[in-house]
């Protein structure tokens, strides 16, 4: 199963893999509120959810080398790795609960802001709807496995 795992630049460097967190896919309960988005587009839609919550992240922990980046890492992971979240009527039809570290030979990729985003993404962490809105036209570049611990520095 693709999971799309919101993410900070400091996490790349992390040698192990990533750990347990709330992560988006593609759920029944996303297919069931999206019915006309074909697999692309519902996997475009759980990978922007996810990065929504690297802002969330990075407001509860502000990067230390000042890098404000949105990231979002993809991986592939069994299926019983993940399980659906409590109804609380706060979560997402795409996320889902990761019980498990990914390593990175799970990783297929992360996708990240260019460096001249940081300063919206810093407002929106901070709580500016207006940047929070401007980051939604924003694309995140793509990077392969191989060059995620260069980002991490």
């Amino acid at each position: 199963m693709r999971i799309y795992l919101p993410s900070t630049l400091a996490e790349l460097g992390h040698p192990e893999g990533l750990n347990p967190r709330v992560v988006h896919a593609v759920t029944p309960a996303l297919r069931a509120a999206l019915p006309e988005e074909d697999d692309e587009g519902l996997e475009y839609v759980a990978q922007l959810l996810a990065a929504d919550d690297s802002v969330d992240l990075l407001a509860t922990q502000p990067p230390a080398d000042a890098r404000w980046r949105r990231v979002v890492v993809a991986a592939d992971v069994a299926e019983d790795l993940v399980v659906a979240l409590d109804d609380d009527g706060e979560q997402t039809a795409s996320a889902m609960r990761l019980t498990a570290l990914v390593p990175w030979s799970d990783v297929a990729c992360a996708h990240v802001d260019e460096a001249s985003a940081e300063a919206e993404v810093r407002a929106a962490a901070e709580g500016d709807d207006d940047a929070a809105e401007r980051l939604v036209e924003r694309d995140l570049l793509w990077f392969d496995v191989s060059e995620l611990a260069g980002l991490a520095r």
